[in-house]
């Protein structure tokens, strides 16, 4: 064998060995007792995994290998009704009316999870700065420095207020809005001169959300309570 072929060789071997141990597994489980489609959007500079959507039963699961230097978020759609093309509808979260989303955003009100993984310490958190539609928690395991469990299985349309509700046909609420989006006004979407968390601070719409899952982003600048790290650890999202 020539030599520069075997240090090619040597290189690759190293390559793979140093991929899949910088790489997390992220598993989706669908705790529902109805069927969800999972939206997956990826930081800039990465493609989507699963080209960022997919289908998923009661009980199913599914596995994604995200890299060091991987971003993203995870949200849930419900009530999709797709053809054999992939076009469709969602009641919410929806994506333009396709299962796979392949970049494109969400639309508000929808429950997330957003992970950074990075050499140092991966960054992670459940947030409802766009709105709640089903419970979302994730788990980190297998690392450490904290690592903590982010747990919201609480169902915050029940008791969403009025203002705030999204209903489908049949009058059933199924999403409850970000005070940003029902009211637009700068003091609720922390711009204009509210743009700082010294004057945008958390209003009784903010703290609802807040009271439902008190380490979930229910604002902006909700930081303190609602950031988490982990190092070297596999990440589990669950839906409801």
């Amino acid at each position: 064998m020539e030599p520069h072929f075997r240090l090619v060789l040597i290189l690759l071997f190293l390559f793979f060995i140093w991929v899949s141990g910088d790489a997390a597994i992220i598993t989706l489980k669908n705790k529902c007792n109805v069927t969800i489609w999972p939206e997956i959007l990826s930081g800039v500079g990465h493609p989507p995994p699963m080209n960022g959507g997919l289908q998923l039963k009661p009980n199913e699961t599914a596995k994604i290998k995200a890299p060091t230097g991987w971003s993203g978020r995870f949200w849930a759609r419900t009530q999709c009704n797709f053809d054999k093309s992939g076009k469709g509808t969602c009641a919410t979260g929806d994506c333009g009316g396709v299962l796979k989303c392949n970049g494109a955003g969400g639309t508000p009100p929808a429950s997330l999870v957003e992970i950074t993984l990075d050499s140092s310490l991966d960054f992670y958190d459940v947030n409802f700065v766009d709105g709640f539609n089903i419970p979302i928690s994730v788990y980190p395991s297998g690392g450490h420095e904290n690592c903590s469990h982010v747990k919201c299985s609480a169902d915050i349309n029940l008791k969403c207020p009025k203002e705030l509700q999204v209903k489908s046909s049949d009058g059933k609420v199924i999403a409850c809005k970000k005070a940003c989006l029902a009211f637009n006004k700068p003091e609720y979407c922390c711009t204009e001169e509210f743009n700082n968390p010294n004057k945008c601070k958390p209003t009784k719409y903010s703290q609802y959300f807040k009271k439902a899952c008190p380490n979930a982003y229910s604002y902006v600048y909700d930081d303190a309570t609602s950031a988490f790290t982990c190092k070297g650890a596999n990440y589990l999202i669950t839906f409801c």
